[in-house]
């Protein structure tokens, strides 16, 4: 077992604040192997999928972007990629994460700070696009980020996210769980004497809207659904919404 982290997900994730703890002590864990883990477990896509999510972005000349849970930075450069004039700002709740981005980032139009997605430390109607790699659904509550996104998004401004996906139907969702408690489980094993670590991740989808409620959840907030793309026979998807004027 990991000398750093003995948390177990079933005793945390169902509260916002024990989510937010566990989040953090999580991921200040997996910092230094995140690069490599985001690869292992997506059979080397992750990059792909990201790519695939910010070239799907609306084509804007000056854009203020905020990228969610931002860990490592990955997206953040993407974004600065496309947007070469635009504004990005990278935020996460772990220090290490923060770090970590900071080192491998040397562009001038990136910055990094650390907050929380409950309340994002973003001015109201200041963001043209928000992005997110798996961070929906570490969210401590949904609704109170989607409440955040909407709050920080100009009119018509653009959401988009990459995270694992959940089936309407009882039976995908068990083959699912099984597959991501499993592999994750073995990852976590191999890097952390822990299965807990990335076996999380199936907890975390359990208590996470399927494909339609995860639109409505959107929709109740202001957002109406622009596209959605799955990865891996539907494990994973890209969704991108954009905020009502």
């Amino acid at each position: 077992m990991s000398a750093q982290f003995r948390l177990k997900p079933k005793e945390h994730i169902d509260d916002p604040n024990r989510k937010q703890r566990f989040n953090r002590e999580l991921f200040a864990e997996v910092a230094p192997k995140y690069d490599f883990i985001t690869k292992a477990l997506s059979f080397g896509r992750d990059a792909a999928w990201k790519r695939h999510l910010v070239a799907a972005l609306p084509d804007l000349e000056k854009p203020v972007c905020a990228d969610l849970a931002c860990g490592t930075g990955d997206i953040a450069r993407l974004l600065a990629s496309r947007f070469p004039e635009g504004r990005i700002t990278g935020i996460d709740l772990t220090p290490a994460m923060l770090e970590i981005a900071d080192r491998q980032t040397n562009l001038f139009n990136v910055e990094y700070i650390e907050g929380s997605m409950a309340a994002l430390p973003l001015k109201d109607k200041s963001i043209d696009i928000v992005t997110g790699g798996y961070a929906l659904r570490n969210a401590p509550d949904l609704n109170q980020t989607l409440d955040e996104i909407a709050r920080i998004l100009t009119p018509g401004g653009t959401a988009a996210f990459l995270d694992f996906s959940k089936p309407r139907n009882r039976v995908g969702q068990a083959i699912g769980h099984a597959a991501l408690k499993c592999w994750g489980g073995f990852w976590g094993l191999v890097l952390h004497n822990n299965p807990d670590v990335y076996g999380y991740i199936a907890d975390s989808l359990k208590l996470y809207p399927d494909r339609i409620d995860l639109s409505r959840c959107f929709e109740k907030h202001g957002f109406t659904l622009k596209n959605r793309r799955h990865y891996m026979g539907g494990l994973l998807e890209t969704v991108q919404f954009q905020k009502k004027d």
